[in-house]
């Protein structure tokens, strides 16, 4: 069966915030911010935390009050506008101004747009597509997402490389070009993605959604694969998010401006998406065949054999075999996480479940980057600092285990009631 126009839509934004998380998240902003003078690249993690925690709070909050009547889009359009402004404005922070405080705001403004964005663009998985295709659709989104990110971001290496690798200007156009490309693929989700399912509007919605707030957590907790599920989620998660956000500032600190040359090193990660591509359609497959647990316990493992890899890196060549691990596995343990969960929860309360999802998935992301800042800063190695979010791979996949195992088997998973 072909996609339909609505999911094709809702893939579409995936392709243009998939841009976001290369550019700002991963690559361009950590060499922006090593060029002030007063910072180190490895802090960066204290701010990825701090976006991390502000979405963590607003996201179930948010998320109940969403569930309402044609309340999903008007928040959806609300955050990818902060997140759309906030990545425009760090094209206007230049090093040699030392406003770094200024680009680390910029930055906050945008992840907190980004990431609450995905709240409910996550959430619209169960309006556009039917449970049989939830795995399918979602593996699709990021597969595709890597793949169209690679435009932008190439376009920006071009810029870069002609206008001096260091210099901040290459940059700057590099954040223009993906606040640009962003905004252009949202617009399909605008026009063609309705919210079918909700919840009746009531006369105090606010104090309405923080009771429902309250009844969902119970809930939650009773819909034990569930609440077990996040619980495992909130583990494993981290250790994905926080090596997405920190392989820049980790690389660079290893190796050296000696061993490791810039351009290179953003060359590897555009090889990285292109590689990603196959490998996310590839997990879609897989979970169809082998179930979605297993192929997200294969995906676990993968992360776990990172770190391990990671500790021993030398060489620049090192770095590619490297992200090319993280890159079979990253869109496919994303994907089918979302997928997975989608099943389990109640549709006219995906808002409402899927703030719980976000919010455990954000607060784990505070974890990963502050400790591996704080261990670089504690033992002046920044080697060592990989091995913190190890044993949170290791005690996601052990509570993961736990699961049901007809929760998922063969990649659907029962409906929660």
């Amino acid at each position: 069966m072909k996609m339909t126009r609505e999911e094709w839509s809702w893939i579409l934004y995936d392709c243009g915030n998939s841009a976001y998380s290369i550019a700002v998240s991963t690559a361009l902003l950590p060499v922006v911010f090593g060029m002030f003078p007063q910072t180190s690249s490895m802090n960066l993690g204290y701010f990825s935390s701090l976006a991390s925690i502000l979405v963590a709070i607003l996201s179930p909050v948010l998320g109940t009050i969403a569930d309402y009547k044609d309340k999903k889009k008007r928040f959806f359009i609300f955050f990818a506008a902060l997140g759309l402004l906030g990545t425009a404005a760090l094209a206007f922070i230049s090093p040699s101004s030392g406003q770094w405080q200024l680009l680390m705001l910029f930055y906050v403004l945008s992840a907190v747009g980004f990431a609450g964005a995905n709240v409910f663009y996550d959430a619209f998985l169960v309006d556009v597509t039917t449970e049989d295709r939830m795995d399918k659709v979602s593996t699709s989104g990021f597969a595709y997402g890597y793949i169209f990110s690679v435009i932008p971001f190439a376009l920006s290496l071009i810029f870069i490389y002609l206008l001096g690798m260091d210099r901040s200007l290459g940059y700057q156009m590099g954040f223009l070009i993906t606040a640009l490309w962003w905004g252009l693929f949202t617009i399909p989700l605008l026009r063609q993605v309705r919210q079918k399912y909700y919840v009746p509007a009531e006369p105090k919605p606010i104090r309405s959604s923080f009771l429902r707030l309250a009844h969902t957590f119970k809930e939650i907790r009773q819909v034990k694969t569930a609440f077990i599920f996040l619980i495992a989620y909130f583990l494993y998660i981290d250790g994905v998010d926080t090596i997405i956000k920190m392989v820049v500032p980790y690389a660079t600190s290893v190796l050296g401006s000696d061993g490791l040359d810039t351009f290179t090193l953003l060359g590897i990660l555009l090889l990285i998406q292109v590689i990603a591509f196959p490998c996310a359609i590839a997990y879609g497959r897989l979970a169809r065949r082998f179930g979605s647990r297993k192929m997200i316990v294969v995906g676990i493992v993968t992360y776990m054999l990172v770190c391990f890899a990671a500790y021993h890196i030398t060489r620049t060549w090192h770095i590619f075999i490297l992200g090319a691990l993280v890159a079979s596995a990253q869109g496919g343990i994303q994907a089918l996480s979302r997928s997975y969960f989608a099943r389990l929860i109640p549709k006219q309360n995906a808002n409402e479940f899927f703030g719980f999802y976000n919010i455990f998935g954000k607060f784990a992301a505070i974890i990963g980057p502050a400790l591996m800042a704080l261990v670089t800063t504690l033992t002046g190695s920044a080697k060592l600092s990989i091995f913190a979010i190890l044993p949170l791979f290791a005690a996601g996949l052990i509570v993961f285990l736990i699961l049901p195992v007809e929760a998922g088997q063969a990649g659907a998973a029962p409906q929660a009631k």
